[in-house]
């Protein structure tokens, strides 16, 4: 067959059909559809179990605002603020200490890592509300008492959640530490900053990146973690409800409101902590996350693939 693009006067591509009166037809993601339905279907089936459960609902509802649960609402988040402050800054010097020059603070870190990573928190919460049986009493210099009188249920919480939790932060914060480029450093040092400085002021704040997400995460996990602590006979949310649940005997039903608690105060977190992330990676050099709208709507549309033909979207 002669090749028609070397005749004279005819250009190559020619022969080639327009862009434009190409008819695309989308991809069909039939797979797509068949697992939403089936998923679905399961939901559907959940909601219809529950709701035909033996569970009164309208108790549910009422003591949502019961007063000894919203108190121990407040306390649940009341500890799990004061425990994951205690951890980070606590995680923070940890990770620094980890990462010196100095063999007796780098061990000690080390070692702090080592024991609070390896031991259960329930364990380490029972290990501080009997600390009496180790000193029957505390001397400070300042200050001296009974153990019992100084480690109260808030104290012992507070403690076993606050130091777990400070083990966990001093490996994210070492994570962070070790992303910032070594350069950054040496430019800080050039300029005159000391060590302290330059750990200040160049090295934490581009560590933040990493940080945030996972602290984020083990935020929304302290919360949840923080029911522990009924063991020591804190009243935080799950302790309150257990109590009322025994007394009206409508155990489940206030399972399912400290669940409702539990489910609202992660959920407010999450949104917060998606935001905090949004604003860290500012000048990241790639693009920003979309928001939980934009995400919504790409879901929503994810259905049917959108093709490109002649700069048109089909």
């Amino acid at each position: 067959m002669p090749d028609l693009s070397k005749e004279p006067g005819r250009e190559p591509g020619d022969d080639q059909i327009p862009p434009e009166s190409i008819v695309a037809i989308p991809v069909r993601h039939y797979g797509r559809w068949v697992s939403a339905v089936a998923v679905c279907a399961l939901l559907a089936w959940l909601a219809w179990s529950f709701v035909n459960s033996d569970i009164h609902w309208d108790v549910v509802g009422e003591y949502l605002t019961y007063d000894r649960i919203t108190e121990g609402a407040a306390k649940t988040l009341w500890i799990t603020v004061l425990s994951m402050a205690i951890g980070l800054v606590l995680g923070l010097l940890l990770a620094v200490m980890r990462l010196s020059d100095n063999a007796v603070l780098s061990n000690v870190a080390w070692g702090y890592i080592w024991f609070f990573r390896g031991t259960p928190v329930l364990v380490q919460l029972v290990l501080w509300y009997n600390l009496s049986f180790i000193f029957d009493t505390m001397n400070f210099g300042f200050y001296k008492d009974e153990t019992n009188d100084i480690i109260t249920p808030f104290v012992a919480a507070l403690l076993g959640l606050g130091l777990n939790e400070a083990a966990y932060m001093a490996e994210i914060a070492r994570a962070g530490i070790l992303s910032v480029d070594p350069g950054q450093t040496e430019a800080a040092h050039a300029l005159g900053m000391n060590g302290a400085k330059t750990t200040r002021r160049i090295v934490l704040p581009q560590a933040m990146r990493v940080i945030i997400p996972p602290s984020g995460n083990e935020f929304i996990n302290m919360l949840k973690t923080s029911s522990l602590v009924s063991v020591v006979h804190y009243e935080e949310l799950f302790w309150a409800a257990d109590i009322v649940g025994s007394r009206n005997t409508r155990v489940m039903e206030l399972f399912v409101v400290a669940t409702v608690w539990y489910l609202l105060l992660t959920t407010v977190f999450s949104v917060g902590q998606y935001y905090l992330e949004r604003h860290y990676a500012k000048g990241s050099g790639r693009t920003q996350p979309p928001t939980p709208l934009q995400r919504l709507r790409a879901q929503l549309t994810s259905f049917r693939t959108k093709s490109q033909v002649g700069g048109t979207t089909v």
